[in-house]
């Protein structure tokens, strides 16, 4: 036998065995939580007293806060609720913007809420015309001109659209008085995206998708043809031509939108229907690798995005079964897995999660009921 041969090979079988055992260990998570035997799917009043009391409580919280803005100069070193006195709760400025949204949606859908009058009267005081000058002037400024571009752009929409389809007296002063932010937002909107060359396709709040989404709503409910055809025009142009969406690559460690998903559900209420049908065929032709999000700690602010995903893959699901007729059925089962998998969990008694998740279940619940 050729001794060199044998001693190279055994030398060989070593380094094997040794990279072998170098390997890092597969961190171990937690299962997916079990199926709830009974878990409530249905936006009923229950459910509403339950999601209510996350804003309800946030909105008024000024600490912990994550301010986010740019400061010119030493004046700029304001405490959360002198800096935004409508919307300076709930951690961060987007996450106060909708969890007013939250709380009008609720109590428009259930006006008898338990606690309706307490409900009001936060909206009441911080949906002032005072207030609401103060936030105009801060995007005004031209060190926070992009200021929560476009995540915290679109959820000022969504609380806008939500005032503007309400047929209540106070809803009615609330929405005028919110008038010259919404105003200046839809701005700001119309002169960003010309300028966008590409579209941002994280999973989280850059998320282009997302924002057209809910600009688009407004846009359409509001009557503003210039912004919806911005919008439409922008869509097409970004994602007209896109395939073979990579969704087995997501999710993200620290996602809580869908890539893929964001942008399929946007594309369906841009194109026409029998247009999107052979759009999404070729944008997604396999979901069958989508499953629930493993969550390891709902302490920590960037891991328990992953309920926030769970949630937003829900809505963007329910809103495609509505769009492809052929894959209804699938659809909806695959969102009511993702949404019964996040929803029990959103109220676990971290701030981390608590602070904005019931938006993203009240928006999950919202468009399964839609029809």
């Amino acid at each position: 036998m050729n001794i060199k041969f044998c001693m190279g090979g055994i030398g060989l079988l070593s380094l094997l065995v040794f990279l072998h055992c170098a390997q890092p260990e597969t961190p171990q998570l937690p299962p997916n939580p079990p199926m709830p035997p009974d878990p409530m799917l249905t936006l009923t009043v229950d459910q509403a007293e339950r999601l209510s009391r996350l804003p309800l409580k946030c909105i008024s919280q000024e600490y912990p806060n994550k301010p986010g803005n740019t400061m010119g100069d030493s004046s700029y070193v304001l405490g959360p609720r002198a800096q935004h006195p409508a919307f300076y709760g709930c951690f961060d400025w987007h996450s106060a913007v909708h969890g007013h949204w939250s709380l009008v949606r609720l109590l428009k859908k259930y006006p008898d809420l338990a606690d309706a009058q307490q409900i009001r009267y936060k909206l009441d005081q911080n949906l002032s015309e005072r207030n609401i000058d103060a936030e105009v002037r801060f995007f005004e400024d031209k060190h926070n001109s992009s200021y929560e571009r476009t995540y915290g752009w679109a959820w000022l929409l969504k609380l806008a659209e939500e005032l503007e389809t309400w047929d209540d007296p106070q809803a009615k002063r609330w929405l005028n008085h919110l008038q010259p932010l919404t105003q200046l937002i839809v701005q700001k909107y119309k002169s960003f995206l010309p300028k966008l060359l590409y579209p941002v396709r994280t999973g989280e709040h850059p998320n282009t998708a997302f924002g057209l989404s809910l600009a688009l709503d407004y846009a359409l409910t509001a009557g503003d043809t210039s912004l919806q055809h911005a919008i439409i025009d922008r869509a097409t142009y970004f994602y007209g031509q896109d395939q073979n969406c990579p969704i087995n690559w997501e999710p993200g460690g620290f996602d809580f939108l869908s890539p893929c998903l964001e942008e399929a559900a946007l594309m369906a209420d841009v194109l026409p229907a029998d247009r999107f049908q052979s759009w999404f065929t070729a944008f997604l032709p396999d979901l069958s690798s989508l499953e629930p999000a493993q969550v390891s700690d709902r302490s920590d602010g960037k891991l328990v995005h992953l309920d926030g995903l769970n949630l937003s893959r829900a809505w963007c699901l329910y809103i495609l079964s509505r769009k492809l007729p052929g894959q209804a059925e699938y659809l909806r089962s695959l969102a009511d897995k993702h949404l019964a998998t996040s929803l029990a969990n959103i109220t676990d008694g971290d701030y981390a999660g608590e602070h904005w998740l019931g938006t993203f279940a009240l928006y999950a619940l919202s468009e399964r009921e839609r029809e």
